[in-house]
């Protein structure tokens, strides 16, 4: 299996390309390293085991390496959804733009497989919750989610007008080892900064669901399992946890059990905050599969593996 991995050396797809590799497929990895560490698969690239190719999906150069290839892993993309609310410009041309680029190498190089990973923002604030894979309307609530719903719009035209099959996964927060953004580490950061106060934003009382990335790529990968010509799944825990519960899970790892919490108000953290989100992932565990862990432990694990990096 000749598997192409676009931000393979970013968080979910630097352990995306782990497990490629340990089950023996050829891996290619294009990634600009804006966001991505080389160091993330070094030890693959030094071993022979994965080809790596830095460059921008915006540019030109990469896409005659798609030939041949069985299929493509795109996790390529700007994921700060706060800054997406000041300068949208970056998202757009870094996820609509380039996915579009990467659906055309496919269709121009035959690739037959396509891996998009979006996001539960899609779905904007929605008013079911756990909410379903076939809610509507969708109204994303920031620039972030709307560019991934352009993607996905963008997907299923090509896979339908092109004969391709593709998998979208609307992520729940994945968090784990690698991890660059989001709160963990927002909050791990501040608290080295100054360990008596951490500064939280909103009211703290905002509900996510959270999985920890190991039970995420596992998911991926079972659902390929799916063989229709567009095949959409939501991939996250059966519970959810508030900011504030993260707060205490990150003070208590980090030894700092005298913490003042200090919140900014509001219900959303920032423009494009989704307050509550809860994913039915219905779907995916009628093909029997769901993940060993909830939200509360997906958080205490991802803290411990974050401060062991330090």
């Amino acid at each position: 299996m000749f598997d192409v991995v676009t931000g393979g050396a970013g968080f979910i797809g630097s352990h995306l390309v782990d497990t490629l590799v340990a089950q023996g497929n050829e891996v290619l990895v294009i990634d600009s390293l804006y966001a991505g560490r080389r160091q993330t698969i070094a030890r693959h690239i030094d071993d022979y085991k994965v080809r790596f190719i830095q460059s921008d999906l915006l540019g030109d150069g990469w896409q005659e390496h798609l030939e041949g290839a069985d299929r493509i892993f795109h996790l390529a993309a700007d994921p700060d959804v706060r800054q997406s609310a000041i300068n949208p410009d970056p998202t757009l041309q870094n996820n609509i733009m380039a996915t579009y680029r990467v659906l055309e190498a496919m269709r121009l190089y035959a690739v037959p497989e396509l891996v998009f990973t979006s996001t539960s923002t899609v779905y904007g604030d929605a008013k079911i919750i756990p909410t379903p894979e076939d809610y509507a309307p969708m109204l994303p609530v920031s620039v972030y989610g709307a560019t991934k719903l352009a993607c996905e719009a963008l997907i299923s035209s090509y896979c339908h007008s092109f004969g391709m099959k593709s998998w979208i996964y609307r992520f729940a927060n994945i968090v784990g080892e690698r991890s660059g953004h989001g709160v963990i580490t927002d909050f791990i950061r501040k608290l080295k900064e100054n360990p008596a106060e951490l500064e939280i934003l909103g009211d703290g009382k905002q509900v996510k669901s959270y999985l920890e990335v190991h039970e995420c790529v596992a998911a991926m990968l079972f659902a390929l399992r799916s063989r229709d010509t567009v095949n959409i799944y939501n991939i996250g825990s059966e519970d959810w946890i508030d900011v504030r519960s993260i707060a205490e899970i990150v003070a208590e790892e980090m030894h700092l059990p005298n913490i003042k919490f200090r919140f900014t108000g509001g219900e959303r953290g920032w423009v494009g905050d989704v307050p509550r989100m809860q994913l039915s992932i219905d779907r995916i565990k009628s093909r029997r599969w769901k993940p060993e862990i909830g939200s509360q432990d997906s958080v205490r694990i991802a803290t411990r593996d974050l401060l062991k990096a330090l």
